[in-house]
């Protein structure tokens, strides 16, 4: 295979990929109950998804921190409804969820 069609075929690849992985994460927040209170582009009861993508941006820490807050809950960095516990969320599930909304 010559190199266009090499390059061709990766892209090929990556434009199938990242709206498969966006709505298969999509998919994980709904089935462990994150749109109850969270949506993508608006606030609910929680901050949207791309709010706290933007607030964490460039944060090397950040991702720590969310699946902490997903995990344990907490309170008073969005205001005063505190985020509930997950803790029968696993951490492979809390790992991709994080990564999905850091990436919006």
């Amino acid at each position: 295979m010559n190199h266009k069609k090499f390059a061709q075929s990766i892209l090929l690849v990556a434009v199938i990929a990242v709206p498969t992985m966006t709505i298969a994460s999509e998919e994980l927040a709904q089935a462990n109950n994150c749109l109850a209170c969270h949506a993508v582009d608006q606030k609910l009861g929680g901050p949207a998804f791309n709010e706290i993508a933007a607030k964490y941006k460039g944060d090397a820490a950040a991702a720590a921190l969310l699946a902490d807050k997903i995990k344990n809950g907490g309170s008073g960095t969005w205001g005063q409804v505190p985020m509930p516990p997950n803790p029968a969320v696993s951490d492979a599930d809390i790992a991709t969820l994080v990564d999905w909304v850091l990436s919006l």
